[in-house]
């Protein structure tokens, strides 16, 4: 298939799909849309980015149009529903389905926690054509008898393996219960572990299955790579990356939400304006802070891992791991944030002695091993973690580059390259003036050293 006109899809969404200059689908929307109009059930594997909410939602619009009854809907009634694991994913997931069905004249809801939810039973009081849902807020509402979902003919379940990392599994299996038996159901995942399986097979009827990139790959246009610096110097290390000019807008991701606000603090003592979105942040704060992110407003944004999969803007040059995520799956998520809509990003983790488990883990699961990047002047490499080559002093790496540019038989500086080799500088990648997310100082941008007295002791997990 290489056109949408030829796909079946109803003309109001083709003319909606030609004014929105969408013309050729991707694979996975070329690949899942003829199978679910022909009523099977689908298991997805694609990453975050290649157009997989079109796959579902084009098809589903179709279906429901073609099913619609004059007269009013049953009160409190939904015919699709659709579940995801955050309430950014649930906001980007219904605005999609209002921009694509803006023709067809369905009814389409959001419903999720962080926000009062006396409006919500409002909204649903008349009936739903499509409601999209987090899991915790859907049952809050069926437990206030507030929705009924014996309607349903169509079911969702977006970002499966973060729901099951966020401990929904058994909300999901309440959630089923009250579904009818006979109905669609579409699982996607962006990785396929066995614990995805194993729930496809619960809710999943001899589905077909749809594949379009190796399970838990990493985005082929992001360059991934390294430092090996010591817990302590990693603030005052990310502050001097983010002033580099090639860094335009920046998603820095850390372990914890303490983290996440401590680490805001420390960008703004080196003169970096960031917000911070995790999930003791109120929804209105949340949606505050994406939206100045996404208008350019504010060019960094530091985030645990709910935001890993709720942020789509194609704009975001360069994603930091700050923290290596604990689950390994999680990382696969993270970078995906940038290289989006057919660009180019760079993944850059910044990792300690306490984390070098976690790497391994990442790169047994992508089958990528991290580049490894020299660190600037002034810094002291973790030498438990870095490669040999990269236990040089900055003077010796200096000599090797220099008899390396005189033709001399020297050895390689920095650490050996793999895939995502010869990207990226090596080097001082210090603040530079004018850098545009920077605010007007005269200091180098390199931190306040008070901020890193606090300890290095990794703070107990808690949820995103």
């Amino acid at each position: 298939m290489t056109h949408f006109n030829e796909l079946g899809l109803a003309a109001p969404l083709l003319k909606t799909l030609e004014a929105l200059g969408y013309s050729t689908p991707t694979p996975i929307q070329a690949q899942s849309i003829p199978i679910l109009l022909e009523g099977h059930d689908l298991l997805g594997i694609a990453q975050t980015g290649t157009g997989k909410t079109a796959s579902f939602a084009l098809p589903i619009l179709h279906q429901l149009n073609l099913s619609q009854k004059d007269g009013e809907r049953p009160k409190k009634s939904v015919r699709g529903l659709v579940l995801a694991p955050t309430r950014e994913l649930a906001t980007q997931i219904g605005n999609s389905f209002r921009e694509y069905g803006k023709l067809l004249g369905l009814r389409i809801n959001v419903v999720m926690g962080g926000v009062p939810i006396g409006k919500q039973i409002r909204a649903l009081e008349k009936g739903t054509d499509v409601l999209i849902a987090t899991p915790g807020r859907l049952e809050d509402l069926m437990q206030q008898k507030a929705v009924t979902l014996n309607h349903v003919t169509h079911l969702v379940l977006d970002e499966a393996d973060q729901m099951l990392d966020m401990g929904f599994i058994h909300v999901l299996k309440r959630i089923a219960s009250a579904l009818p038996k006979k109905r669609q159901t579409l699982l996607f995942s962006a990785t396929m572990p066995k614990e995805i399986e194993a729930l496809s097979q619960q809710f999943l009827t001899n589905p077909e299955k749809v594949s379009v990139a190796p399970v838990s790959s990493t985005a082929e246009r992001v360059n991934q790579s390294a430092y090996f610096v010591k817990q302590k110097d990693k603030a005052v290390l990310l502050s001097r990356l983010l002033k580099d000019r090639e860094v335009t807008r920046a998603i820095v991701f850390t372990r914890t939400k303490h983290g996440a606000n401590r680490l805001v603090g420390q960008l703004d003592k080196a003169n970096l304006d960031a917000l911070a979105i995790h999930g003791n942040k109120t929804q209105n704060q949340r949606q505050k802070a994406l939206n100045a992110f996404r208008d350019g407003e504010c060019a960094i944004l530091v985030a645990t891992d709910v935001a890993a999969r709720g942020i789509d803007i194609p704009q975001v040059s360069h994603v930091f791991n700050f923290d290596l995520p604990e689950v390994p799956e999680q990382y696969v998520h993270r970078i995906g944030r940038t290289a989006r809509a057919g660009r180019e990003g760079e993944a850059v983790s910044l990792i300690c002695d306490g984390e070098r488990n976690l790497l391994r883990a990442i790169e047994r699961l992508t089958d990528v091993k991290l580049d490894g990047l020299p660190l600037p002047d002034g810094f002291t490499q973790d030498v438990k973690d870095a490669p040999a080559e990269m236990t040089k002093s900055p003077r010796d790496r200096r000599k090797d580059e220099f008899a390396q540019n005189s033709g001399g038989k020297s050895g390689k500086s920095g650490a050996g390259r793999g895939r995502n080799s010869g990207k990226r500088p090596s080097g001082n990648r210090g603040g530079r003036d004018g850098a545009p997310n920077a605010r007007k100082s005269s200091g180098n941008g390199g931190g306040n050293g008070n901020s890193q007295r606090r300890s290095s002791r990794r703070p107990a997990r808690t949820s995103s």
